[in-house]
């Protein structure tokens, strides 16, 4: 047995896209129902500082987490690559590689979790109610951690594969199974802020063991692979850099988002107030942009694992298309309904008026951010990673440099620099992919 797939023609048309895109599409927005979940069960409470506590320990565990997503997008990149090449060994290679940084990444996190904690904590600055609260939430979730990064695995397996409804309803199984062990916790068993924590660990713990089953049913079994082959010198120092480069580029998109949210909070509470509610609008033009770079990823990759170069740039006009229609119907939607919005969200006089200033920059944002998104999809599938990050880093240098020259504008300063961000991160994508390209099948042609 050569581990290969039954043969199979790439199929790269704007059905499959469309077939890609949106069951991710509505995963990405079930995710925010979580911590709306926890926040309405513990507010149930009637206790201000156990609230306070499960929020900054969302905060906490989405940035240590998310800075790890990089598990999901090597993963979903190299599979996508090896279900195009036929080699079914190869997968299973692959997903054992990432169990394994996965497992051990996971364990150190725990080993990690004092300092992690003591300089959370600090940086937080909460009262000392909230920061006894939030010890709790934190020492008892942080166990949870090599499941929840297997989980982002388990996930790019899926989705390199193609098969986003998968991946949908492993992230519905996960979201529901925490928002039931929570309410069961906290509210029938009245084990507090302990039981959203437990609860949120046990939910990633079964997300694990359906995700495997699920995993099985698809054929894998990374056990069949022997040591030797996981450990392969040059696999494994790919699958590590991969992850080093993503997860370089995950934080420096955190550090400039993070920069955005601390500028705005210098200006005083009202301009904070408003750009939190209009940064909403970028995040929501980001669910459904994500979904087009989640189907860029599989079809880019499985265009390449197959050495099929005119699927490659087909599969790159078509995430181009989609994901540039998509953010300018956003972001004419949010010119028109903006105001709608933002009265929705605020009932305070200062920040509705105030917000609307700065509507449009809000509104420009998927625009301006469509092809980041795309291209984030595409490098991560043409496993082009080293690429992503400089380009990242490079994208924040600008942001840095619009900020100091523009500083005198104050919070317009802010909106232009993010739209240059977001603009500079897909324009020099869109300017390497060429070279990148001609590079990578001149390296894999026969």
């Amino acid at each position: 047995m050569d581990g290969s797939f039954p043969g199979q023609r790439l199929e790269i048309s704007h059905r499959r896209m469309l077939m890609l895109a949106l069951p991710m599409t509505l995963s990405h927005v079930t995710t925010p129902l979580l911590g709306l979940v926890d926040a309405t069960v513990i507010g149930r409470l009637g206790e201000a500082h156990l609230l306070g506590a499960v929020a900054l320990g969302a905060v906490i565990f989405d940035f240590v987490f998310w800075s790890f997503g990089s598990l999901r997008m090597a993963t979903a990149g190299l599979t996508a690559q090896a279900t195009g090449a036929g080699n079914r060994h190869e997968v299973d290679l692959t997903l054992a590689r990432a169990f394994l940084v996965a497992g051990a990444t996971g364990l150190l996190l725990i080993l990690l979790q004092w300092p992690i904690a003591k300089l959370a904590f600090s940086m937080a600055g909460a009262s000392q109610a909230v920061t006894e609260a939030l010890a709790t939430y934190f020492f008892i979730r942080i166990w949870a951690a090599p499941f929840t990064l297997a989980n982002y695995v388990i996930l790019g397996s899926t989705l390199g594969r193609g098969r986003t409804d998968l991946g949908l309803l492993l992230q519905v199984a996960i979201n529901v199974a925490n928002i039931v062990l929570t309410m069961a916790l906290v509210l029938g068993f009245d084990l507090s802020i302990a039981g959203a924590a437990i609860g949120t660990a046990l939910a990633e713990i079964l997300g694990v063991g359906l995700g495997i089953v699920v995993l099985r049913r698809l054929g894998s079994n990374p056990l069949a692979v022997t040591w030797r082959e996981v450990m392969n010198r040059a696999a494994m120092l790919q699958t590590l850099a991969m992850n080093r480069d993503i997860m370089i580029r995950n934080v420096a998109l955190i550090l400039a988002f993070s920069i955005f949210s601390a500028m705005g909070a210098r200006s005083g509470d009202v301009t904070l107030a408003a750009n939190a509610v209009l940064y909403n609008m970028f995040l929501i033009g980001g669910y459904f942009l994500d979904g087009f770079a989640t189907a860029a990823e599989t079809l880019c990759g499985q265009s390449i694992g197959a050495r099929d170069e005119r699927s490659f740039r087909r599969a790159i006009n078509l995430s181009l298309g989609w994901s540039l229609g998509f953010g300018m119907a956003v972001s004419g939607l949010f010119l028109i309904g903006g105001g709608a919005f933002i009265d929705f969200v605020s009932t305070n006089a200062e920040v509705r008026s105030y917000a609307r200033e700065y509507l449009v920059f809000a509104a420009l944002t998927p625009l301006f951010g469509a092809a980041a998104f795309a291209f984030d999809g595409i490098y991560t599938g043409a496993t082009w990673t080293r690429s992503m990050r400089d380009l990242m880093v490079v994208a924040l240098a600008l942001y840095g440099t619009v900020l100091l020259a523009a500083g005198s504008l104050g919070n317009t300063a802010l909106w232009i620099a993010l739209l240059a961000f977001l603009s500079a991160r897909g324009l020099g994508q869109f300017l390497l992919y060429p070279r990148l390209a001609r590079k990578t099948f001149a390296s894999i042609a026969p």
